[in-house]
């Protein structure tokens, strides 16, 4: 074999050098456009995916749902479990140049506590308050001993870290404009186009991140078949949520391939039973179990979704040690839904159901649509953008809602929020105070077979309450473009662009 010429050589080493450091553009597709990218304050899903390249946190969960350092770099929970001192890890900056220290913190928690709006209050509920060891560490004090609860819900949107000057700066624009502590920093947003963010040049990790993409856009694509279409074509090199039915398109094709994992989450309908004039509807449970007796989750599950998604009706999957077996999932019952209808004094039940235009939820609710029909209910499905329909949601002005909850890695996080009298995602103000006494025993639980015993008895209460009906809980089906190497799935359903990298 002929030797290159020296100089040549050293040319072509410096190309392919190039071609390592600089991987360029990666394009992901979204199931729906975000809301804001306020971590304070977003809600949906797919902010998630943006915001976990923007904004690092205190800490992250593993796949296997274990806590790992992020911006901390380690902590301490007191004996008495009253408080957990962090100390941060040393010479974090945000994007604007402001350090991360322990101030910040303070802030970012007084900002999560305190912000009119916020949905990461009761995350940090059992936060009494936040002292200042010294610049590198830090002191939450707690209400109660609920150091376990605190520390996973640091490794979500409350443990995210936004620049203190910014935030203050920008007031109610940050969601526009946000400034944080990630590995990327936010350049642009186009409504309904695109969000682009670049890496930034400071970031406390580059060292371990010199190979991932230099500039990432965010698309909202919300019909799955026009993603898996972008995928196969080039245009988008990650897809998020793809369908079951999307699968069998991507056997043998040499460009794009499916990566999955089971997700934490499970996509429900919400009741209106307190939330302004339109609880009416609702307000009597008779109403809520006949409408949940009417419908087949196992005939959803195996005809829209091959049978890829797990039935379920409660706030975890049958497969989680949390998980009540003394209430399995009911068997469709139309006699019995017709009986209370009756018994109700509604024997022609009618209601509308807010769907977003994503193609699973939609396809379900034409199909629940048939199925509460053969009841004697008639059910309008009336589509709404999600951000929408959230809004809407939170005003009452709605009679049942379609959504999804992405899921945490702790059990409170899966229900709290959502049906605690005082919840900041309970749109329908449901209230139960029993139900709230057993949430908060099981929050301040210590061993895994306490929290067991205060699950099982929140589940016996939802069993006859029915605030929702959950319906399934899915697998979360990832296409990527075989130029994508190192990305991991991960349970919580959020991709994590940290490692992945991208063949020019």
């Amino acid at each position: 074999m002929r030797k290159l010429p020296s100089l040549l050589f050293l040319t072509l080493a410096a190309c392919l050098a190039g071609h390592a450091a600089a991987q360029g553009v990666l394009r992901i597709g979204l199931n729906e456009d975000p809301d804001t990218l306020d971590p304070t304050l977003n809600r949906l899903a797919t902010g998630r995916q943006p915001l976990t390249a923007l904004c690092d946190k205190l800490f992250d969960v593993k796949t296997d749902l274990t806590l790992t350092p992020q911006l901390a770099a380690g902590y301490e929970i007191a004996k008495d479990g009253l408080s957990v001192t962090l100390k941060l890890r040393p010479g974090v900056k945000f994007h604007d140049g402001e350090p991360l220290d322990a101030q910040a913190v303070r802030y970012n928690i007084g900002r999560h506590m305190q912000l009119p709006g916020s949905l990461r209050r009761s995350e940090l509920s059992m936060v009494d308050h936040v002292d200042v060891v010294d610049a590198a560490t830090v002191r939450f004090v707690l209400k109660a001993p609920q150091a376990n609860l605190l520390l996973f819900g640091l490794a979500e949107r409350a443990g995210m870290m936004v620049a203190p000057q910014a935030a203050q700066r920008l007031g109610d624009r940050f969601g526009s404009q946000p400034v944080c502590a990630g590995e990327y920093r936010f350049v642009e947003r186009v409504p309904q186009g695109r969000i682009v963010v670049e890496k930034f040049t400071d970031y406390w990790d580059a060292a371990q991140t010199r190979g991932d993409p230099d500039r990432i856009e965010y698309l909202p694509i919300s019909d799955s078949t026009v993603r898996l279409s972008s995928l196969r074509s080039g245009q988008i090199q990650i897809a998020e949520r793809l369908t079951p039915a999307d699968l069998p398109q991507l056997a043998g094709d040499a460009r794009a391939k499916i990566v999955s994992a089971s997700d934490l989450g499970y996509h429900y309908i919400r009741y209106n039973s307190g939330n302004g004039a339109r609880a009416s509807t609702f307000r009597d449970v008779r109403v809520r179990r006949a409408v949940d007796l009417a419908i087949d989750r196992r005939v959803l599950v195996k005809a829209l979704f091959n049978d890829q998604y797990l039935a379920g009706n409660q706030f975890v999957n049958p497969n989680s040690r949390y998980y009540d077996k003394a209430h399995p999932v009911p068997a469709r019952d139309v006699a019995a839904a017709r009986r209370l209808l009756q018994e109700a004094g509604v024997p022609r039940l009618a209601f509308s159901l807010l769907v977003p235009p994503e193609r699973e939820r939609q396809e379900a609710a034409q199909m629940i649509q048939a199925m509460l029909a053969e009841a004697g209910i008639t059910m309008k499905i009336e589509t709404q953008e999600d951000a929408v329909m959230l809004q809407n949601a939170r005003r009452g002005d709605f009679d049942a809602i379609f959504n999804f909850w992405s899921g945490r890695p702790h059990p409170d996080g899966n229900i709290y929020a959502h049906i605690a009298c005082s919840g900041p995602q309970n749109d329908s103000k449901f209230c139960d105070p029993e139900l709230d006494k057993v949430m908060v025993q099981a929050r301040e639980a210590t061993s895994d077979g306490e929290r067991e015993r205060l699950y099982r008895q929140v589940n016996a209460i939802l069993a006859t309450d029915y605030p929702v009906s959950v319906l399934w809980h899915r697998r979360t089906f990832t296409g990527l473009s075989t130029k994508v190497s190192g990305f991991v799935p991960h349970p919580d359903s959020t991709i994590r662009v940290k490692g992945i990298r991208l063949q020019p």
